[in-house]
């Protein structure tokens, strides 16, 4: 292609938005992969047994099909085969004792259910997603939106009107409520605790940090609406749908392309790229890197002869990531039985936990560098309702465990050996995936006739397929109050800009932080030229 107007180093799905938001402006991109497929965290493959296909890492598609790229791209995506299936029961959680509780997209049926496990949990779930509903327009302005601008400046000034300063304040101080506090003094019983508890986690969160309360009201009110979707056959056919899009748009995706450094052109700009293999590619308008900052301020910039600003050098010394993930995947010769109950084999992502103090010793441990005693676990079971993904009558699971840690000090169960180094190794992973699969055997009655192959990536493994998921984050930093919303990446707010003109920067290290939402490649794609 001639030269494009942006270079797009990463192919994850903020760059993957990016690139076809500024596609559809007529701007020409060229997209730079280093591995040899892109996607970023959207990677799916059959890595147990022949037939059987998973999603390594990502799978759950709900913040992409309610975020405003998809009501922007999904047409376009859709048209080039993007198909997505559902599940009626979205998530659920079981605990050790057998007890658990179910959230289906129908919110009579949640009541009902809610109720029967204790009197008024059910009321309190319908008047909790109805306020929230009323707050949806501006806490989804919030997160969506470029924080430091004239539009988030309206959004407040409107509410303030609407509320009153003091509603305004009110608001505030109680989105930034913990979610221990929040769930134990809106629920009775401890199945509801047990069943939000959890997507705390998802979150980059703990139960205790400061506004976990409100994602975890954002997520309720999402699944509820949206469910939690996945792409039907595997995440890749969402790669092939964007790669078509972008291709279609004159865009140019080029994999087995490792970007070593940003050219420096007239007046200080960023003018292109230079490859590890010594390839140059040149950019009329910029580049877009969707990264880590110690990747662009440590690697890419490592020759600009310019000193780089106080707030950078400052900020990459106290830019903190946070725990590590795991991810466990199975081929299963049948479907799971659940001895709690046939309706569990049909949750689309189910938590086993103990409960709301479970999440919170398992978070606590991972933070303290120990393999929790008892980890918080989701199990993914996709062939449930999307039978494509292994031979038929037979299935798969997906686990992931989102409180891992990254360097490890210690077992807190004080049963596995860890190395004094802190590294994981090979042993250790598979022996605790083997605390794992503990958890799944005392729940699922035809688990060891079923289980055809076991594959087992450790935060370790993560991070050598994706150098962004530094020591297994997959959340690019940590997510707590300090280092979110405006202070993301850093304590000066940029709305993706860098201190080097036409270099910008998005992903999960940038606001609106993780997840598939995509809410930075589609802010920056929307507002460059």
């Amino acid at each position: 292609m001639s030269e494009p107007d942006y270079i797009i180093v990463g192919s994850g799905i903020n760059a993957l938005v990016a690139a076809a938001m500024l596609g559809k402006k007529g701007r020409k991109v060229l997209v730079l992969e280093r591995n040899p497929q892109i996607g970023g965290c959207l990677r799916t493959e059959e890595i147990t047994a022949p037939g059987f296909v998973h999603d390594v890492m990502a799978t759950t598609m709900v913040l992409f099909i309610t975020s405003s790229a998809f009501a922007a791209l999904g047409k376009d995506l859709e048209a080039r085969g993007l198909e997505f299936c559902h599940a009626a029961t979205p998530t659920g959680v079981l605990r050790p004792d057998g007890s658990h509780a179910i959230l289906s997209m129908n919110r009579a049926e949640n009541v009902t259910h809610f109720d029967r496990l204790a009197t008024g949990d059910g009321q309190a779930f319908d008047r909790e997603m109805n306020r929230f509903g009323g707050n949806a327009g501006f806490v989804f302005g919030l997160l969506g939106g470029n924080l430091w601008s004239v539009a988030t400046a309206r959004l407040v000034a409107k509410e303030a009107w609407a509320r009153g300063l003091k509603g305004l304040a009110s608001f505030f101080g109680e989105a930034l409520a913990p979610a221990r506090s929040y769930l134990e003094t809106t629920y009775t019983s401890e199945e509801m605790k047990a069943l939000w508890a959890p997507w705390a986690l998802h979150c980059g969160l703990g139960p205790e940090s400061s506004y976990s309360a409100e994602m975890t009201r954002v997520i309720g009110f999402a699944i509820e609406l949206a469910g939690c979707p996945i792409v039907k056959g595997g995440a890749v056919n969402l790669l092939k749908a964007f790669e078509k899009l972008i291709r279609d748009q004159g865009g140019k995706i080029v994999t087995d392309a490792d970007v070593d450094q940003i050219i420096q052109g007239q007046g200080g700009r960023a003018a292109g790229v230079t490859l590890a293999d010594g390839r140059s590619f040149k950019a009329k308008s910029g580049v877009i890197a969707s990264m880590t900052p110690d990747q662009i301020y440590t690697r890419l910039l490592k020759n600009w002869p310019a000193a780089q600003p106080d707030y950078v050098v400052e900020g990459l010394k106290t830019y903190r990531y946070g725990k590590g993930n795991m991810q466990i995947h199975y081929a299963l010769k049948a479907p799971p039985r659940w001895r709690a109950g046939e309706a569990l084999g049909k949750v689309a992502l189910l938590h086993l936990t103990p409960g709301l103090d479970g999440v919170s010793r398992s978070s606590n441990e991972a933070e303290r560098g120990l393999l929790p005693a008892e980890p918080t676990v989701c199990v993914g079971q996709p062939t449930s309702f999307d039978p494509s993904r292994a031979p038929e009558g037979q299935s798969i699971l997906w686990l992931q465990l989102p409180d891992t840690p990254r360097s490890i000090k210690g077992d807190a169960a004080g049963l596995l050996d860890c190395p004094a180094d802190g590294r994981w190794t090979e042993a250790l992973r598979e022996a605790f995936a083997d605390r794992i699969e503990a958890m799944l055997r005392h729940h699922i009655e035809n688990f060891d006739e079923a289980v055809a192959a076991r594959r087992v990536y450790s935060p370790a493994d993560l991070e050598a397929m994706n150098m962004n998921l530094v020591g297994g984050d997959p959340y690019g930093g940590f997510c707590g109050l300090d280092q979110f919303f405006l202070w993301r990446p850093f304590k000066r707010p940029n709305n993706h800009t860098t201190h080097v003109p036409g270099l910008y920067h998005i992903g999960a290290s940038t606001h609106p932080g993780p997840g598939l939402g995509a809410g930075s490649g589609f802010l920056l794609g929307t507002s460059l030229k």
